[in-house]
């Protein structure tokens, strides 16, 4: 199986990582958004475990591994309760965190993509399940905080972009009989250099051709 590429205890480790920085980015949005400590958590789990719930449950992976794997569940409970006590320290980590959420990022797309091929779904929808894994956290998470989802904000850095990279990298090799554990971790760190690049030099996706509407003078006053 593709899954197996990588060691059962490295591919949770890198799992739990991915979770628990996902899990800060959740508990972060939530304390600015004045949540108690119940909806720090709430959120938490919800941007950490989210992505890997929609593709367990599209591809009929059930129970998910949310709830068979107690280290995936305790994971953004401890990450919850370190931005709970610490919140004003972890913000001043924000690049730190923006780090490890693009190196989750790239992870997720690649074994999200993965998992659902090794399920019997076709390239492309493996793909698109590589794309869910990896941002489906954060869109549930910012409908949760009553806030547009960051993966169709014009004034937000390039997300999705690189997770879509990631994944058809691995469905190409997919479809080439060219995974394994260096293609795979290629796509890993494509989508991770994609996400840092889109972060530092602000890279956005264009809006519609010609388009009049209002709405950038709208934000602007918002933001002001």
């Amino acid at each position: 199986m593709i899954q197996d590429l990588f060691s059962p205890s490295v591919q949770h480790a890198l799992d739990i990582v991915g979770i628990f920085v996902f899990a800060i980015s959740g508990a972060l949005l939530a304390v600015r958004k004045n949540f108690d400590v119940f909806g720090i958590a709430v959120l938490a789990e919800v941007t950490a475990l989210g992505g890997g719930l929609i593709r367990d449950v599209v591809i009929g992976a059930v129970p998910p591994a949310a709830f068979t794997d107690l280290g995936y569940f305790i994971t953004p409970l401890f990450a919850a309760l370190l931005v709970f006590f610490l919140h004003p320290e972890v913000e001043r980590t924000q690049l730190a965190v923006n780090v490890f959420d693009a190196a989750g990022l790239g992870l997720f797309c690649v074994t999200g993509t993965t998992k659902a091929y090794d399920y019997g779904l076709g390239l492309t929808a493996s793909a698109a399940l590589g794309l869910a894994t990896a941002v489906g956290g954060g869109v549930l998470r910012d409908i949760i905080a009553n806030e547009v989802p960051s993966l169709v904000r014009w004034d937000r850095d390039l997300y999705a972009v690189p997770a879509i990279v990631g994944s058809a990298m691995v469905a190409l090799c997919i479809n080439y009989d060219m995974v394994n554990a260096f293609t795979s971790s290629l796509a890993v760190v494509t989508a991770f250099v994609l996400r840092l690049l889109a972060l530092r030099y602000h890279w956005r996706a264009p809006r519609a051709w010609h388009r009049r509407s209002t709405a950038v003078e709208v934000e602007d006053v918002a933001s002001s």
